[in-house]
């Protein structure tokens, strides 16, 4: 009701008469039909979780940075040669505000798929691989094949 404005554009919006929509504000109905109450909650989804996932974004970007869970195949690239890790890794790690890969993925939320698998890929290199810099100076970490990723804020 708040983003809409009015009771005639929330019905408008989930299918279901003026009155309907009037009914379920006062109480005087309270359980819609199934279908009724799936458009419901997908309307308020719709709205609601681009908020709520940009708020997510920018409080990581300004505070504590993102949690990457993981398990993909790595590849490395270094001056003594190229090799293709034959096992996958399975990582959890906490890539703070000061990564590359952390600053850079709540900022592009409309990335496409090869660019977040880069992004994500730099940030596990600096903090995982690389250990911030103690080892491996040369080294190049991209992700090949990802059975899973899981992101978050």
């Amino acid at each position: 009701m708040r983003q809409l404005g009015s009771t005639r554009a929330v019905a408008a919006e989930i299918g279901v008469s003026q009155r309907s929509v009037e009914r379920y504000r006062t109480g005087e109905r309270k359980r819609p039909p199934k279908t009724t109450a799936d458009r419901i909650n997908d309307a308020v989804r719709a709205r609601w979780q681009p908020r709520v996932r940009s708020r997510a974004r920018k409080q990581a970007a300004a505070t504590g940075g993102i949690t990457v869970e993981t398990r993909a195949r790595f590849g490395y690239s270094a001056p003594g040669g190229t090799t293709d890790d034959g096992r996958f890794r399975r990582l959890t790690v906490h890539l703070p505000r000061s990564t590359r890969g952390a600053c850079s993925t709540p900022a592009t939320p409309g990335a496409s798929d090869a660019q977040m698998r880069h992004i994500v890929a730099e940030g596990l290199q600096e903090v995982y691989f690389k250990d911030g810099g103690r080892r491996a100076d040369d080294l190049e970490v991209e992700l090949n094949d990802i059975d899973y990723i899981d992101v978050s804020f």
